[in-house]
């Protein structure tokens, strides 16, 4: 069963690698053995490590960023979208996030991830500012508010119990919304 893992296995294997020791431990041998299987396995969907790096970023970006906002899309026809996402983002698991963070710091893909994110995350919240009534300079200055509030919480290590989070996107909404 393990010598038949596919890209998704690895990957998967890879960005819960990345959350819990960091970019240092994203190598073939060392992922192969954690794994069970042979570096030979990883060779079989990768070029090279390299490859898996990039394969890795992208499922991130698709993780991080366009599920969350497929789902906020869904789920916003009954519900205040800005509101689901605040909820949301601020109960999450940062772990990944803050590891992605940490490579970027020396990694130019893992950088120009990281500064992709922010843009299409910064780009979505200013589109439902917008939507909400909120003109378009202001829109801009208030996501990018918005998104710097975040990425603080992100790189905290405290989670917000569920009475303080839902008072802190109330009064994030308030500050935000017309």
């Amino acid at each position: 069963m393990v010598d038949q893992l596919s890209v998704m296995d690895w990957l998967n294997h890879g960005l819960k690698t990345l959350a819990q020791e960091g970019f240092t431990a994203l190598k073939a041998v060392p992922l192969a053995k954690s794994m069970g299987v042979s570096r030979g396995s990883f060779y079989w969907h990768f070029a090279d490590i390299e490859a898996f790096h990039g394969e890795l970023l992208r499922l991130w970006r698709d993780i991080a960023a366009e599920r969350i906002i497929a789902d906020i899309e869904a789920a916003s026809e009954k519900d205040n979208a800005l509101q689901l996402l605040l909820h949301r983002v601020f109960g999450e698991q940062r772990a990944l996030e803050n590891a992605v963070r940490r490579w970027a710091t020396v990694d130019p893909a893992a950088r120009a991830a990281v500064q992709a994110i922010d843009r299409r995350r910064v780009s979505y919240v200013e589109g439902l500012l917008r939507a909400a009534g909120v003109t378009d300079d202001d829109a801009h200055t208030r996501a990018q508010i918005l998104y710097w509030t975040y990425l603080g919480f992100a790189l905290s290590d405290r989670a917000l119990p569920p009475a303080q989070l839902r008072a802190v996107v109330r009064e994030m909404l308030r500050m935000a919304l017309p």
